[in-house]
């Protein structure tokens, strides 16, 4: 154990918890987060109800490791890691609904506008490759570029974020969204919102995650604390 062991238990807690809210199953799914001058991540073939802090691995962008051999995934961790400076963790899964859509290749519009949760008018649906590639992580990055989260053709999802809350929350997010975009579709392709609306979606979403109340600039009726001046 190093000065990590805080990162690594709770990488194993996150872990346990996507398995209980139902975003993951069995041994699937895998987890990374940036750490000194490479990342941590979860190893190959080990259930969650056993893996302790011991068994994350520790990685380098050049793909050497320490410890038990890494999630066979661990290509896509290292290049969004490597590529996207602003991320610090990687959440992959195959939660059901979003790897329903995800076995259809279709990208979920901004049929909601929580759709913008993503960064974007869409999430994004990679082409498929075979799990543990570099083709995977290749498409990955494709799929992921100006997004937070995207689902793997005929495998699962991705989803990214500065912690690993940040990163569990937006997974059940895309998970949720992937489930009502399910059950609209049984009524018929729904509407979608336009660019300009989601850009002011996503805008409000921005003041929000800066802790800035969402109200629309150039109005009067704003929410205040009441011993603001009028």
């Amino acid at each position: 154990m190093t000065d990590d062991s805080a990162l690594r238990r709770e990488m194993v807690d996150v872990c346990r918890r996507m398995n209980s809210s139902g975003i993951n199953q069995g041994n699937a799914g895998n987890l990374s987060v940036r750490c000194s001058d490479g990342f941590l991540i979860t190893p190959s073939s080990l259930p969650y109800e056993t893996m302790t802090a011991e068994d994350i691995v520790e990685m380098g962008f050049d793909g050497t490791y320490v410890g038990r051999r890494p999630s066979s995934e661990w290509r896509f961790h290292r290049d969004i890691l490597r590529e996207r400076q602003e991320i610090e963790v990687v959440l992959h899964c195959h939660s059901l609904y979003a790897t329903t859509l995800a076995c259809h290749h279709k990208t979920i519009p901004s049929f909601h506008y929580m759709t913008g949760v993503a960064g974007g008018t869409t999430i994004r649906c990679a082409d498929y490759a075979t799990f543990g590639t570099q083709a995977l992580s290749d498409n990955a990055l494709v799929a992921l570029k100006d997004r937070l989260a995207c689902l793997l053709g005929q495998h699962g999802q991705i989803s990214l974020g500065k912690t690993m809350e940040a990163a569990l929350w937006l997974a059940n997010e895309v998970e949720t969204l992937s489930r009502v975009y399910v059950q609209a579709l049984s009524l018929g392709e729904p509407p979608v919102l336009s660019d300009e609306e989601m850009a002011r979606v996503i805008e409000q979403m921005k003041k929000m995650s800066y802790g800035q109340a969402p109200d629309p600039e150039g109005t009067n009726d704003l929410a205040r604390p009441r011993d603001a001046a009028v």
